[in-house]
């Protein structure tokens, strides 16, 4: 296996925290095992001559190529499961109460390969049942990496990966793929956006988000980098609008969002 050298450990560390916010100090190990047999099998000598090349491609592919391959996407539907059984029990019945426009705008910001979006959009249609009709909901997924995109909008999953959905969800929003897959339903993908997305980037300011869930990304950002990200979600989060993290997360004391329980913060609305 290819070993990195300092100065090209300290060239990818830099670039990943300067562009995507990505905090890789202490993964010199995970970067080497990711890279390492991709850099061999296309035939360059060393991490040197395979850094050289990705960051002069003007096309942007090789970058995107290597910051797929160095971030984590480990996700499964249902988990942390307290979160989906809050959103059911008290954030969604908010929104019924409070928002007179039925109009629900919902941010996933780190999509992945679809698991935890797809779960926030089963929960809100068993939710609203038949009075869904009467409700436009907007709902985007966003992610850094492209590959994990593609499977999210594919929404193709093997059966061990359903193990914890409930089976009324396997019946109403699944079909049943040959070879133990199973794929979601047309009318549910086409309810969610799945773009890519750099949490670096400005935020497109538009209709305030409901909900945002930004949960297990945050962890690999440093503390400055994390809480100018809780600020800016702040920022386009409605009133009232809830926001979730990882439970290895938290927001700062220091920030404008209010804790409610782990995990779990608000933007309150102002008092009058």
């Amino acid at each position: 296996m290819l070993k990195l050298t300092d100065d090209d450990f300290k060239r990818l560390v830099e670039y990943m925290k300067k562009n995507y916010g990505i905090n890789l100090e202490k993964k010199r190990v995970l970067i080497e095992g990711r890279l390492s047999n991709t850099i061999e099998r296309r035939g360059f000598n060393s991490f040197k001559e395979f850094i050289d090349f990705a960051f002069a491609d003007r096309t942007g592919g090789e970058t995107i190529a290597l910051v797929n391959k160095l971030t984590t996407n480990h996700t499964f539907f249902m988990r942390e499961p307290e979160h989906f059984e809050y959103l059911k029990t008290v954030i969604l019945p908010y929104i019924r109460d409070n928002n007179k426009t039925k109009d629900i705008n919902i941010w996933c910001a780190a999509s992945s390969t679809g698991q935890e979006p797809y779960t926030i959009l089963m929960t809100i249609l068993d939710f609203f049942g038949t009075q869904l009709p009467l409700w436009r909901i907007t709902f985007q997924a966003t992610d850094l990496d492209t590959d994990v995109l593609k499977k999210a909008i594919d929404g193709i999953y093997e059966e061990e990966g359903l193990k914890d959905v409930p089976k009324s969800w396997l019946m109403n929003y699944f079909t049943k793929l040959p070879g133990g897959m199973y794929q979601v339903n047309d009318k549910l993908r086409k309810m969610i956006t799945f773009k890519k997305f750099n949490l670096m980037d400005s935020i497109p300011s538009g209709r305030p988000f409901d909900f945002i869930s930004c949960r297990n990304v945050m962890i690999y950002f440093d503390t400055d980098t994390k809480n100018n990200l809780i600020e800016r979600f702040y920022d386009v989060m409605k009133e009232g609008g809830y926001f979730y993290v990882g439970h290895a997360e938290n927001v700062p004391k220091t920030s404008r969002f209010t804790y409610i329980k782990p995990a779990v913060y608000r933007r309150l609305a102002k008092k009058m």
